[in-house]
């Protein structure tokens, strides 16, 4: 699996891990998540295509999760629609929460294994690999640009 991550846990606390393997349900608040795929300390960001109020920003990829649906599933789930590849999810490493159409969401991030790097580019028109300091400098996400801190925390361990 590429890219080389260590894989025992790398748990940011209990409460930013305990949604992965329990499904949204109607009295859940809504939740998206971010896939952070690590490689010699740069990460995977992917630009959106344009249209919609993500149009032509970058992000960490991701997605809402849908009813019924654990955080690992909407991960998986995101990968293969997004970029045509299976993942393998891993630990939760940093929580948000942030506001879309005027509703509050939980954004979560975990670490993400990529089980190939042969891409079908359906949501995106590019991907790269690069360093929390390039990411403050993109058009990035403003969800996602909330995780930067513990990032910054978890790649200086």
């Amino acid at each position: 699996m590429l890219p080389w991550f260590p894989r025992e846990p790398i748990f940011y606390s209990l409460r930013s891990c305990s949604f992965k393997g329990f499904p949204v349900d109607a009295n859940s608040r809504p939740r998206s998540v971010a896939g952070i795929c690590i490689k010699d300390n740069k990460l995977f960001i992917a630009k959106r295509i344009p249209g919609g109020s993500m149009g032509e920003r970058w992000e960490f990829p991701g997605g809402k999760v849908e009813p019924g649906e654990t955080d690992e599933e909407a991960l998986i789930r995101e990968y293969f629609e997004e970029f045509g590849i299976p993942v393998t999810v891993g630990a939760c490493i940093a929580h948000a929460e942030f506001e879309h159409h005027q509703q509050k969401r939980f954004l979560l991030a975990y670490i993400v294994y990529m089980e190939t790097m042969n891409f079908t580019l359906t949501e995106h028109t590019q991907w790269r690999w690069a360093s929390l300091e390039e990411i403050e400098k993109l058009d990035f996400a403003d969800s996602d640009k909330k995780l930067i801190p513990d990032l910054h925390k978890l790649l200086q361990r």
